[in-house]
């Protein structure tokens, strides 16, 4: 008791400690387009901000979430467990309330998933739906990043400024898609009986090898499904594009379009912080991978 209450105090303190610093970094740059200008502007002279673009920005970011409870369902029907479009987005928003305040983003995960494994026979087949839930959409990630910043590093359209940072961003995206693309196609060769003969193996391992083989004929099945997996992935394309566009005009409600990083250029940074808020051990952990980096190129 005593410890998870410690990790729990250094997670919020770490948390609460950054967004500090944060602020601090960005409250009054050199280029005089900090978070000071913005409080002076909108809370002291009682400016409006641009209500046009706040609107445009929670309509998106609606859709978008709604999009990866849609996702989620069909990677859970692929598997042939009984769920309903309902149930993924009960379950869904469950996980996206958690992840808010939960260490991390994958903290909301934890807790979709122990939902479902409560309300299915096959308990480690619907936990392994969340994970890959999980993995499809980072995947996703990587291939938009690849896929847009190509065509911008060839169509000229990178910030000279940070042109090094993002062109360095997009060879590293393009090597995990092609990586990861490797492997999935190599395991399309695996025959079924060596598949099952694989499961066989893993149930061999003490204590964990049911889970294991469960796991492992989850994941053959998804490759055995391509079509759930394709869609998935579509989805998941749209879904971050919304995000994307979401945070954008969010920076539109207090800011000019020459006060902050282009289009173009979101769609380098964001989803590399929403790929960071998986892992960071912070509440929300998805807002503070994106914002520590858009701040970092924003503000200098």
């Amino acid at each position: 008791m005593r410890k998870r209450l410690l990790s729990a105090i250094w997670k919020y303190g770490l948390g609460l400690g950054l967004l500090s610093y944060v602020i601090w970094s960005n409250w009054a740059p050199s280029s005089g387009q900090g978070l000071q200008a913005v409080v002076q502007r909108h809370f002291i002279e009682g400016e409006p901000i641009q209500t046009g673009p706040l609107v445009l920005a929670l309509v998106i970011y609606l859709a978008g979430v709604l999009l990866t409870f849609v996702r989620w369902y069909i990677l859970v029907r692929a598997q042939e467990l009984p769920f309903t479009l309902s149930n993924a987005m009960r379950l869904g928003s469950i996980g996206l309330f958690f992840s808010t305040f939960l260490p991390g983003s994958v903290g909301g995960d934890i807790i979709k998933a122990a939902f479902i494994a409560r309300e299915q026979s096959r308990r480690t087949v619907a936990v392994a739906t969340v994970m890959i839930d999980r993995a499809v959409g980072l995947w996703g990630l990587c291939l938009l990043v690849a896929l847009l910043g190509t065509i911008f590093w060839t169509g000229g359209m990178l910030e000279a400024d940070v042109a090094q940072t993002l062109q360095s961003i997009v060879m590293g995206s393009i090597m995990i898609c092609v990586i990861s693309a490797g492997v999935w196609i190599l395991l399309g060769f695996l025959p079924e009986w060596r598949a099952q003969r694989f499961a066989g193996r893993l149930t061999k391992i003490p204590k964990l090898g049911h889970s294991a083989a469960e796991f492992w004929r989850a994941v053959w099945m998804y490759r055995r499904k391509e079509a759930s997996i394709i869609l998935a992935l579509l989805l998941s394309l749209v879904g971050h594009v919304g995000f994307v566009l979401t945070f954008y005009f969010s920076a539109l409600t207090v800011f000019t379009a020459d006060q902050i990083p282009s289009l173009s250029t979101h769609f380098m940074i964001v989803p590399i912080g929403m790929a960071i808020q998986a892992g960071f051990p912070a509440p929300g952990g998805r807002r503070w991978g994106r914002v520590r980096f858009r701040g970092t190129l924003q503000f200098g």
